[in-house]
Formats: structure tokens, sequence, C-alpha cells
């Protein structure tokens, strides 16, 4: 439906169905993990950045976390760096690294532009910045015929997140933009998955949504049918029978350990979808697949207590 023939009456309905969510979320905290065709189509990135801004002004604490595989990949590509991948991660040597910098450091500015230029007050940071990230040398174990665990290089796993920084930023009104890079005990910067980022620095900060932005509907059964509400526990059995597999399994393991460790609930969100985050944040059909903690009645419970009126 198009701007053109939407009623008034209906705009105003669709503006007060939105009263009771900014209402009931006013003052939490979102993480956003964002990439995807939300990350690369023009129209798609704009509609984002309006969004993260029209969440904060509302009263809502938005921090966003972003990839850039496609975006290093093609400049990779342009410099003739081979790329070399084990078990489906890549191996990052120093000068892959450089340019993994590079590129996340460019496109964290962009994004902080395209919020910055819709009202809000977005900050673009690293790990690195005040050290609010520690990371350590990711080695996958050995596999079946292999002795030696596998050394990606300065591909990071994830010791703690300080949440001092965030929430200092957050307490004065600013958007904390994130790049997913940490720092070893050396001082040595580490490239970390972005899913993987998100996931922790949600639970960190007890936030109520950690929110990912895919190129899919959402999590769909074997029939390919979107599934719309599920549990921590039917996650697990997804993955375990083979229905999760690929791309998903990084996402839906950050997912997974957020809503196990004290996030209200997860979703998997269509960023293919204009404003896709007001319409999962602020609507009651939303646009992806909501994952809630295997003790899924008392946060239903809490739901219906954000939109009850107010007495």
């Amino acid at each position: 439906m198009s701007q053109f023939n939407i009623s008034l009456s209906q705009k105003a309905g669709i503006l007060a169905e939105a009263l009771p969510y900014i209402r009931g979320f006013h003052g939490k905290t979102f993480v956003i993990k964002y990439g995807g065709n939300a990350m690369t189509e023009p129209a798609l990135k704009a509609a984002f950045g309006r969004d993260i801004a029209l969440l904060r002004l509302v009263g809502m604490n938005p921090i966003v976390v972003h990839g850039g595989g496609p975006q290093i990949n093609e400049l990779l590509d342009t410099m003739g760096v081979d790329a070399v991948f084990r078990r489906g991660m890549r191996v990052t040597d120093e000068k892959t690294m450089h340019v993994v910098e590079m590129v996340l450091g460019e496109l964290n500015q962009e994004i902080v532009g395209l919020i910055n230029l819709h009202g809000g007050k977005a900050v673009g940071l690293n790990g690195q910045d005040g050290h609010f990230i520690h990371a350590r040398k990711m080695l996958l174990p050995p596999a079946e015929g292999e002795s030696e665990p596998v050394d990606l290089g300065q591909v990071g796993d994830i010791e703690r997140i300080d949440a001092d920084l965030i929430n200092i930023l957050s307490a004065r009104g600013y958007i904390p933009v994130i790049m997913p890079i940490g720092v070893g005990p050396d001082g040595e910067p580490y490239n970390i998955n972005a899913d993987l980022v998100a996931g922790r620095l949600a639970e960190t900060l007890g936030a109520e949504k950690l929110l990912l932005l895919t190129n899919t509907p959402g999590v769909l059964d074997r029939e390919g049918n979107l599934l719309n509400c599920i549990t921590a526990a039917d996650i697990e059995r997804l993955c375990q029978d083979g229905t999760i597999n690929g791309g998903m399994l990084p996402k839906l393991d950050a997912a997974l350990h957020a809503v196990r460790h004290g996030v209200h609930s997860a979703h998997v969100v269509d960023g293919r979808v204009p404003n896709a985050l007001l319409l999962e944040v602020l609507t009651s059909e939303g646009v992806g697949t909501t994952i809630l903690p295997d003790d899924a009645p008392q946060f239903l419970a809490d739901s219906r207590r954000y939109l009850e009126p107010v007495k």
C-alpha cells in the first residue's frame, strides 16, 4: 500500500497502534545488528537511518552493530588479494586486517551520517575505543584427522565487553554505532563476527531486544514457512535436525545465547522490507521471527503488561 492510497483515518490508526509500544518500550535498550540488503540498497539505507533516529527520539535506546563482509570482499578482490577460508571462516592475515579496518571505518561513518541526517546523535565506535571489547585469538578445534587447532589469524572471540562507555553515551542521548573490532591484551586488533558482538553486547547491557537484520523473511521451517514466534528450545531443535543451517547459524547462536542470558527477546528481521525496524518494534504483526526465552509464558505476561492501558 503506497502513501497515495492510505486514507487519513488509516494513517491515524497506524500511529495510534504504535502508541502502546512506544509507551511500553520507553527507556528500553535495543541492540540492532545491521547488515544485508538493508546496508547496500540506497532506499533501505535511508529508511534504516530514519528508523534509528525515530526510535531514539521517541524515548528508546537503539545501539547499532554493523558488519561489512560483502564490502570487504569487494575491496580485497579489487586489490587482487586472494581470500583464504577454513571451514567457512576467513583467514585474516595482517594485510587483510588492514582492509577490514579501512572498510568498516568507512561504513561506520556512513551509518553515523545517515542517522544524524534525520535528527539522531550517532557516534561511531570500535572495540578499541576505551578498550571496551576485550578479545582473544579464535582457534577452531581440530577436525577429524587434524591434530592441531586451526589458526585463523586476526579473527577474534570475545572475552568480555565493558559497558561503561556505551552507558555514558546512551545516558546523554547519543546513539552508539559499533564496528565489530576487538582488542587483545597486547593491543592487537581482532576482527569479530558482528552477530557475536551484537549478541554479547545485548547480554552485557541487559537489553530488552536483540534485532538481527537479514536477507530472509525470518526463521523458516522445513517447508519454507515463516515461524513467527518460537522459543530458544525450538531454535536448538531446528539446528540439531538440520532445518537451520548455513549463514543463519551464527545469527541464531547469538540469539539463543542472548535470550538465555537475560535479553527479553531476539528478532530475526527481514531487512529487505522498508522500515523493517519500525514494523517489528511498533506493530503487532512484525516482519520476521521473534525468539523468546524458554520461560516464554513469563515473557508473554510482561508483553501484556506493556500494552495495558495507562490507569
